[in-house]
């Protein structure tokens, strides 16, 4: 099958980001024609004054429209489209010259109607940001479920960085109207209709992610949230792994009680893992400033989700509330 790419960016009040990614685009080191549709979510700061600077060099496919969610954004962009293969990003990436090459590369040697690419941080990223990368997509923190698994029908692709065919967006109607978590919840029901999906390892972005501790805690926070839902809707989906960072929390509670009655084994432990995290990122990213923000960022990214998943839990599958209901600002309507 020829395939015929459609870029799809959802963006919403952003307009800076839009131009950062769009030179990216100009940037390619490759001549392969593709399409970028650029879906403005009821933005009261629009995009299309710094798109227009563009449309001479990159074929863009503009639309406007209400604000309903990232999700949706995607679903109204792939279904006016003019590829038979998409490529959703997030407005805070950017990408590397090779990855147009390189993603094309990779599904004409092995097709697969859904990928996932890992993300990365720029050089020009402040040291919150690639601290929160850090945080985000090390092994030591997340054990690489963002991007550490290479295996078919087993790595679930994230929509800053996700390829969709035609068919797939056909079959499952493409994102729902949760968020976050419309991702997963995608990935989830293309699982169950037969589709694969892949890790394409050197299709990276740069991805951006939140730029306060604030809006970082409030993410991961949603993420925990989010995640116990997903198992109630796909059963069989759950794995111990979601209860690690609610574990490693009820962990950190017992270190301190055991400490303030004299026994402090286990709180050594907990400062032995941050000392561990400080050091890898140090080593890592060549800084001790990143470093040592890291723990922050890894205690924020634990303490949100693991509060978060605790929280809708008791509520969705202990109490048996409804998502909805419990929890409307995870819904757009």
């Amino acid at each position: 099958m020829q395939l015929s790419y459609s870029f799809i960016i959802p963006v919403y009040n952003r307009p800076d980001e839009i131009k950062e990614l769009l030179d990216s685009f100009v940037s390619q080191d490759t001549t392969l024609p593709f399409e970028i549709v650029i879906i403005e979510d009821g933005s009261s700061l629009p995009s299309d004054t710094v798109i227009a600077e563009y449309t001479d060099r990159l074929q863009i496919t503009y639309l406007s429209k209400a604000n309903s969610g990232p999700g949706a954004s995607r679903n109204y962009g792939m279904a006016r489209a003019a590829g038979n293969y998409f490529i959703i990003l997030d407005s805070d990436c950017i990408l590397p010259p090779q990855y147009v090459r390189v993603m094309n590369e990779a599904l004409q040697v092995e097709y697969v109607d859904c990928f996932g690419g890992p993300d990365a941080a720029h050089p020009s990223f402040s040291t919150l940001q690639k601290a929160i990368n850090y945080s985000m997509t090390s092994f030591l923190t997340t054990g690489g479920i963002r991007g550490g698994k290479k295996q078919v029908n087993a790595f679930q692709p994230r929509s800053f960085n996700m390829g969709l065919s035609k068919k797939g967006f056909e079959a499952t109607e493409g994102f729902g109207k949760i968020h976050p978590g419309e991702d997963p919840d995608l990935v989830l029901r293309l699982w169950e209709k037969g589709f694969e999906t892949r890790l394409l390892e050197d299709a990276y972005v740069y991805h951006k992610r939140r730029i306060s501790w604030s809006k970082f805690y409030k993410q991961v926070n949603k993420f925990g949230m989010v995640r116990p839902i997903l198992n109630d809707w796909h059963p069989g989906s759950a794995k111990i792994t979601y209860w690690f960072p609610s574990v490693f929390l009820i962990g950190v509670l017992f270190s301190v009680l055991m400490a303030v009655l004299g026994w402090y084994f286990f709180m050594y432990l907990v400062i032995g893992y941050f000392v561990l995290i400080g050091v890898h990122a140090t080593l890592t990213t060549k800084s001790i400033s990143i470093g040592v923000m890291s723990i922050v960022a890894t205690a924020i990214q634990f303490y949100g989700y693991g509060i978060g998943f605790l929280k809708s839990t008791i509520a969705i599958q202990w109490l048996g509330k409804k998502p909805q209901k419990r929890f409307p600002h995870l819904f757009f309507k």
